[in-house]
């Protein structure tokens, strides 16, 4: 949270929440709200209304969760789908090294499988990985519901569809309808990203753990 207000104090010197700059750094990476009561929250909703602070969002997204999932992914020699399931990972449980973070989720699953780099079987990885996802999801109560995985990343794990090729049916949204191809152009290589952040409960480190 501080890092993305201060690139957009830099984009935007004097906007609704330069000011309260001393305060995140002051209490940065604890639950502390101290200096951010009592406007902080609808401070935050009325510069999401701003595109420099939407854009600021959208880059300091992609600095500390898309970009590293990505490229991570890649690097494993996993398509669409890993790259995505390593997105949704990175961004739940945060890109630490503690026992719940995506690096230690990874090493869980290196730990049963190894990736297409390593001359493993894309599949057979993935689902050591969505595995060792969901046991992190079980330790933590405000992500013990594992439906995200069991009812979207591995139905399409078992149907191996592994580029997300359209139509994409999950059960993870029993009224949704599925979603057929072609999908609209994409900012990145699987899916196009959310534009802007709900003002937040309580200050937190952008890249710290826990989604």
């Amino acid at each position: 949270m501080l890092a993305l207000v201060e690139r957009y104090t830099d984009r935007s010197p004097g906007n609704v929440l330069a000011s309260y700059l001393p305060a995140l750094r002051a209490v940065d990476g604890t639950d502390s709200h101290d200096g951010l009561d009592p406007r902080f929250t609808e401070d935050w909703a009325e510069a999401a209304k701003d595109p420099v602070f939407q854009q600021a969002q959208n880059d300091e997204r992609d600095r500390v969760y898309f970009g590293p999932a990505v490229r991570q992914g890649k690097d494993d020699g996993l398509g669409t789908l890993g790259q995505f399931a390593y997105y949704d990972a990175i961004v739940m449980h945060g890109g630490g090294e503690d026992s719940t973070s995506f690096g230690s989720i990874r090493q869980r699953a290196l730990a049963e499988a190894a990736p297409p780099s390593r001359g493993g079987d894309e599949v057979a990885y993935l689902d050591a990985f969505l595995d060792a996802r969901v046991w992190a999801m079980r330790q933590e109560e405000a992500h013990s519901d594992t439906s995200r995985v069991d009812t979207a990343q591995r139905l399409f794990l078992r149907d191996g569809n592994l580029d997300l090729d359209p139509p994409l049916d999950s059960a993870h949204a029993p009224r949704a309808r599925p979603v057929r191809g072609p999908p609209a152009a994409p900012s990145g290589p699987w899916a196009a990203r959310s534009r802007s952040v709900p003002p937040p409960r309580r200050p937190r480190p952008a890249c710290g753990p826990g989604g």
